[in-house]
């Protein structure tokens, strides 16, 4: 009985127009900051190098280089704070977890980009 209350509540909670991206994937994040009264959108763009979870939990990680810094930011999926998610390209990895790229810097972090047919 309560894992079909928790099954209601977490579908009436997803959103439906999340996009489709892998781990390994170059992406936009857009959120929403509220600063006082006002409301901006920030980007975070960075390659994903995990996912967890399912249904409302489901979270990801993105990284990226700021500075000569490493800074990496858990998002939950099925946040209202987060506007938009854009996949600026594809990456193509053997691996679930990316965390490998902690250690590199430069040149090292690059993917390999999967290449896709535009024309369909």
């Amino acid at each position: 009985m309560s894992q079909e209350l928790m099954n209601r509540v977490e579908k009436a909670n997803l959103k439906e127009d999340t996009p489709f991206f892998e781990i390994g994937d170059t992406v936009d994040v857009h959120t929403r900051i509220l600063e006082g009264e006002k409301e901006r959108i920030q980007v975070f763009t960075g390659v994903v190098i995990a996912r967890s979870g399912s249904g409302t939990r489901e979270m990801f990680t993105v990284r990226r280089i700021v500075q000569g810094e490493g800074v990496e930011r858990k998002f939950p999926l099925h946040s209202p704070r987060i506007a938009k998610i854009e996949v600026v390209r594809s990456g193509i990895v053997r691996r679930a977890k990316l965390y490998y790229l902690r250690d590199r810097v430069g040149k090292g972090t690059r993917l390999m980009e999967r290449r896709t047919d535009r024309s369909k």
